[in-house]
């Protein structure tokens, strides 16, 4: 799938959801404020935050599919990037101050390969004092750019593959390719893996090419986005289980009533895409106790005018 939709314009208010391939030196909210001005709407954000050296996929909502972006960045993210071994550094990337040298010139591919191999599956993470998690409410980034290094609670995320390859022509640089959960920090990875390895490591380059089933084949660089790239609400949410539903089922689900698992065929625990008999997205709905579903965001409420297409 591409990320075109269609050659039609869409009018200010359209809801719908753009795939940006990121450029180094923009924040996630530098992009968010680009595509209001773009597209001339104010309800705009983003899922899945990309540091500001970091390139790639980032999944921006457009005024009502924003409430779709917490489905969306839940999902599965890939990465490549390289990391610097002998070098650790403040951020535990390229952009901050270097605070460790080791040399790591005898290490071979193979003892690389062995150590990413132990930080795949389930593992244990502790989040960067450069993220934006919240600790005691407020976020760490704010804290170390007051010098401070606080406690907080390590977080268990996946790492379903971490692959790495010799860099040509920089033998102390390895290029890796990663596959993981939401929540999975790469630079900690890159420290972690020059930490295994008995010295210290950082990350450079690092560039996300998909975020659930959207990849970099479907997005496009900021000079380049139009309206008429936006893609419809039911595209946005495409990686969830659909249900089709019309009639008085439909009219149930644009009041955001509670349904019937048994009854609509619906297997698993959700969430799932809730989509009229002509495609349109009108809700999303989650599991609930017994064999009940309830509504988590209805994009299409009774009596609302216009059409997610």
């Amino acid at each position: 799938m591409t990320g075109t939709v269609g050659a039609r314009s869409s009018p200010p208010g359209t809801p719908g959801l753009l795939v940006v391939d990121k450029d180094a030196g923009m924040t996630s909210h530098d992009v968010v404020a680009r595509c209001r001005r773009l597209l001339d709407e104010r309800r705009v954000g983003h899922a899945g935050t990309l540091d500001p050296d970091a390139t790639g996929v980032l999944l921006v909502g457009v005024g009502r599919a924003t409430r779709l972006l917490r489905f969306l960045g839940a999902m599965g993210k890939s990465y490549v990037g390289e990391v610097v071994l002998g070098v650790a550094t403040s951020t535990l990337d390229a952009s901050g101050d270097v605070v460790g040298r080791w040399e790591m010139g005898d290490v071979d591919i193979d003892e690389v390969r062995a150590a990413a191999a132990t930080l795949t599956g389930t593992i244990e993470q502790l989040p960067p004092m450069v993220s934006a998690v919240k600790v005691a409410g407020r976020r760490l980034h704010v804290l170390a750019r007051q010098g401070l290094d606080v406690p907080r609670p390590a977080r268990a995320v996946t790492v379903e593959r971490f692959a790495v390859a010799p860099l040509p022509g920089s033998p102390d640089v390895v290029r890796i390719e990663v596959d993981c959960s939401s929540g999975t920090y790469v630079r900690v990875l890159a420290a972690d893996l020059g930490a295994l390895l008995g010295g210290g490591a950082h990350l450079r380059n690092l560039r996300r090419t998909r975020i659930g089933s959207f990849t970099l084949s479907d997005a496009r660089r900021l000079p380049e986005i139009r309206p008429e790239h936006l893609l419809a609400p039911a595209q946005a949410v495409r990686d969830l289980p659909r249900l089709v539903v019309d009639g008085d089922v439909a009219g149930a689900v644009a009041h955001g009533r509670a349904l019937d698992k048994t009854t609509l065929g619906a297997s698993g625990g959700g969430p799932w895409a809730v989509v009229g008999a002509d495609g349109r997205l009108l809700a999303v709905y989650e599991g609930a106790a017994s064999n009940r579903m309830v509504a988590a965001c209805v994009l299409e409420p009774a009596g609302a005018p216009g059409s997610d297409r």
